[in-house]
């Protein structure tokens, strides 16, 4: 039977292609726009590690002197100490944890290949490249001994080892940063993450770094933050040893944590780290410190553009008016139809025969305008993308795509249901009369 009534449908789109171009553009428009928006607010809301959404979490500690940090009551620093940092590594209870912070450093390859530039490289622990599911194109992370040591090793992407060494292999070889050589031991393969994850103190939708070096290389290379860097102290730094020991923040701090208990464990000891550092005149205010997921601080950070919420519930509004629109299309075209509908009905038709085979028509017109729907909203999303920093991530992806044939069937049943129930509520017997 359905055959039939989809057989039936195709035949009365094919009768009138001007009246069906109508109803299938009414349909694409909504879904173009609805779909396009959508995903829009997908990109920017959904979580850049679904996988441990609920097991990494970002360190804050309040160590902000007497006043609130931004003489905001309840807010907590954004990052913490350099001193602060080597007490946390210290915990064995995170599964992994790592540091991190930018700087910028003069690379200087083979003259032949290229000239020396100075990117942005960051510093952070091997346990980094797990947390985060980096990927990698060529070997792997440095081990837990070059961090300890420190040794001279470094992880670079896939854009700098094309630049360098012409996409080639280029594990086990050297890259001259500052004043040293340094040993790759990995190269990244080409990707491009919605969301920076791992900064999110500055630009989160920025480009990852091209290079990634030992954390613990800060010391014996005296290399500075080119980051966001803030204190509240007024204490002049004359050394670098001042430095890494003032009350500034510029360091973000990260750790896995599998479950409820290790969370509470770990919580229990910043607990007690902050109690003794209290006895030691720091951390002067009342003892607040957060364990916040990345999802969490999302949105506590408020990142997502203002605006792209809005859009997102007013573009699903627009597409209901577009199928409310076309009710009175499909009405006028069914209930010419009710001559052939009153002969059905003589011959046996039940009513809701009549009734399911016009609901299909309207479901085959809204399967056709969201097939139309989704090919133009990649089109509008490739022109978004050109005018956003982080659009070579903005696609559609299986989740919207989902939703997009939902919203078309939906579209057509709201399109058509009362047309539908209004050509099979009409008595046949007074029809045929007429006739």
């Amino acid at each position: 039977m359905f055959a039939y009534h989809l057989k039936t449908a195709m035949t009365s789109l094919r009768r009138n292609p001007v009246l069906t171009f109508l109803l299938i553009g009414g349909i694409a428009l909504g879904i173009c726009v609805s779909t396009a928006f959508v995903t829009l607010r997908h990109f920017y809301t959904k979580s850049p590690l679904p996988t441990k959404s609920n097991t990494i979490h970002y360190v804050r500690l309040d160590s902000w002197g007497d006043q609130p940090w931004r003489n905001e009551e309840g807010s907590v620093p954004d990052q913490i100490t350099y001193r602060d940092t080597r007490a946390l590594l210290r915990s064995n209870i995170p599964v992994r944890q790592t540091p991190t912070y930018i700087a910028s450093m003069f690379v200087y390859p083979d003259p032949k290949a290229a000239r020396p530039f100075q990117p942005n490289v960051r510093l952070v622990m091997t346990d980094f490249f797990d947390m985060f599911e980096i990927p990698f194109e060529y070997g792997g992370p440095w081990t837990k001994e070059a961090d300890a040591k420190p040794e001279y090793v470094t992880v670079i992407d896939h854009a700098t080892n094309e630049k360098l060494f012409g996409g080639a292999n280029s594990v086990g070889k050297t890259i001259r940063l500052g004043d040293r050589n340094f040993r790759i031991t990995g190269v990244l393969a080409p990707y491009r993450p919605p969301m920076r994850y791992f900064d999110l103190t500055r630009d989160g939708f920025g480009e990852p770094e091209p290079i990634y070096i030992p954390f613990n290389l800060t010391e014996p290379l005296q290399i500075f933050s080119n980051g966001n860097n803030s204190g509240w102290d007024g204490k002049r730094a004359d050394t670098f040893e001042d430095w890494l020991q003032s009350e500034r923040i510029w360091v973000q701090y990260w750790v896995e944590l599998p479950d409820a208990k290790t969370k509470a464990a770990y919580s229990d000891w910043v607990r007690n780290y902050i109690t003794d550092q209290k006895k030691l005149g720091r951390f002067r205010r009342p003892i607040h410190y957060e364990l916040t997921t990345i999802p969490g601080l999302i949105t506590e950070w408020r990142l997502m553009p203002s605006g792209v919420k809005a859009m997102s519930v007013v573009s699903l509004l627009f597409l209901v008016v577009c199928s409310l629109n076309l009710v009175g299309i499909l009405l006028g075209k069914f209930l010419a139809r009710i001559p052939e509908v009153s002969v059905r009905r003589a011959l046996g038709a039940s009513r809701a025969q009549i009734f399911w085979q016009h609901v299909i028509e309207c479901e085959l017109i809204g399967a056709i305008g969201g097939i139309v729907g989704i090919l133009l909203s990649i089109g509008i999303l490739s022109v978004l993308a050109r005018f956003m920093q982080n659009g070579e991530a903005l696609h559609l992806d299986g989740e919207m795509l989902l939703l997009a044939t939902i919203l078309s069937l939906v579209a057509g049943l709201l399109a058509g249901i009362y047309p539908a129930w209004r050509v099979c509520s009409v008595a046949p017997a007074m029809q045929l009369k007429v006739q």
